[in-house]
């Protein structure tokens, strides 16, 4: 986390704070908030948001609202990287309790909160300006696929989300230089808005008609789970790759609605039973990212899928029925960038865990590069990584769509739907890391996995690439 004067050395603000005694505030309706020193807040609002997330996860609303009525007099949407945090995740859990105890008054509360179309797509057009994760993801996508379509006359690729025609247009230059010449190329770009589509084809073919590249635009309207694979017009003798940056986690959202929790007792309730333990090792040097990791995770969160086997993939009618379908193109390439978190648990405890130390790292590296009144700043805060927090700990089912899963599980996902693994080439990662260096983005690095690549905000992985290929079944 970055000190109050922006300087910022490591990866997740859950890591940097030390143990500390909280006493004798600590239990206290507003313990000195004046008086706390940065980290001191932040260790706290971690407490608190954590203790809170228990209370509402066993259904004890009373000490819910109380630990939220702690919490909002510390933080604050303009404040520093912890308080900003807790303002989005006290919004989210509090959204949980009104939509499991008065459904009505939360959806009258948020009825007019539904962001317009232009809005969304203007704070993902910030989200790629503020952060280089989409760029270094274009760049690792393009020369997979300049690799894989070598020699290839016919190229037709499918954008599963196709609104930033920087990437196409870095494609069609590095390939309008390709010794062999230029392919046909053919773009089948698939959105949810006609509009979008409609600027992506006029950009595109007029950077195709300067470079006299062979090139056709397809597009197509849909959401990714109502896709019609037949709209997609795959034609015999064409080679065709397929990208999906931010996509697919979607796809494993299912009605899975998480039985009611009874209240457990303080004997039994291991969150307050580590937290009694927390504040007795004041002394102890110990970080809190560690004793998360180390102690909270490994106690408290233990589950069935933590050993990684076939039977850890929850199952997913959507997923499936997509990947079988998509195999069935025969693809030669698919790429596929997705966060690297595991926002996808059964538990709440887990998910907002998990999410703490994945949106942290985030706010992290905003902390250190933008500044603190930044209206783009303040947008993607809100309007991007604000609503993901609430799907991720508010909604439950088919309304929870930000089911971020890590890249060992896709990677399993994947297999085990048909598709094998193409490594990531060394070039392709000198090139992001060079992208890196030029642009003078201090703090990200780019890390080789199982041959996939990972996009780090120091040495937190945030994002993961991975390369696969239609593979046959003897």
């Amino acid at each position: 986390m970055a000190q109050e004067d922006g300087a910022s050395s490591v990866s997740s603000p859950i890591q940097f704070f030390p143990w500390m005694s909280l006493s004798p505030g600590y239990g206290s309706p507003y313990p000195w908030p004046r008086e706390l020193k940065s980290e001191e807040r932040g260790l706290y609002l971690i407490h608190l948001l954590l203790a809170c997330a228990n209370h509402v996860a066993s259904g004890n609303v009373e000490n819910a609202n109380m630990s939220l009525e702690h919490i909002s007099h510390l933080a604050s949407a303009d404040g520093d990287t912890m308080q900003r945090i807790a303002a989005y995740f006290t919004e989210a859990l509090a959204d949980r309790i009104l939509k499991r105890c008065w459904p009505g008054l939360q959806k009258a509360l948020n009825f007019t909160k539904k962001s317009l179309v232009s809005e969304e797509i203007l704070v993902q057009r910030l989200f790629f300006e503020l952060f280089p994760f989409l760029k270094l993801a274009y760049v690792i996508t393009n020369q997979a696929i300049v690799e894989a379509m070598e020699g290839e006359k016919v190229v037709h690729i499918i954008d599963l989300n196709s609104s930033e025609p920087a990437q196409w247009i870095n494609l069609l230059q590095t390939l309008s230089a390709r010794p062999e010449g230029p392919p046909h190329l053919r773009i089948t770009g698939i959105h949810e808005q006609k509009e979008v589509l409609d600027q992506m084809a006029n950009r595109l073919t007029e950077e195709a008609e300067k470079l006299d590249i062979p090139f056709q635009f397809n597009p197509v309207v849909s959401k990714l789970e109502d896709l019609d694979f037949e709209s997609l017009r795959v034609k015999t003798g064409e080679a065709l790759a397929v990208s999906s940056v931010l996509q697919l986690h979607s796809l494993l959202a299912s009605d899975d609605e998480m039985p009611k929790q009874k209240s457990p007792s303080a004997a039994k309730n291991p969150i307050a039973n580590h937290f009694q333990r927390a504040l007795q090792l004041s002394k102890n040097q110990k970080t809190l990212g560690e004793w998360l990791e180390k102690d909270f995770i490994h106690v408290y969160s233990a589950s069935p899928d933590s050993a990684l086997s076939p039977l850890s993939v929850a199952p997913s009618p959507k997923m499936g029925s997509f990947l079988t379908a998509l195999w069935g193109l025969s693809p030669k390439l698919v790429v596929i960038t997705e966060q690297e978190a595991n926002h996808n648990c059964f538990t709440l405890a887990d998910r907002v865990t998990e999410a703490l130390n994945f949106y942290g790292a985030l706010f992290d590296s905003l902390e250190s590069n933008v500044s603190r009144t930044s209206v783009e700043r303040q947008k993607v805060e809100k309007m991007l990584f604000g609503e993901e927090i609430k799907n991720i700990i508010a909604c439950e089912g088919c309304e929870r769509k930000e089911r971020h899963e890590k890249l060992e599980k896709w990677i399993l996902r994947l297999e085990l739907g048909g598709f094998g693994r193409v490594r990531l080439s060394y070039h392709g990662m000198l090139q992001a890391s060079r992208f890196l260096h030029s642009y003078g983005y201090d703090g990200y690095k780019i890390k080789e996995e199982n041959g996939c690549l990972v996009i780090c905000w120091h040495d937190r992985p945030l994002f993961s690439v991975s390369a696969w290929r239609f593979r046959t079944f003897d």
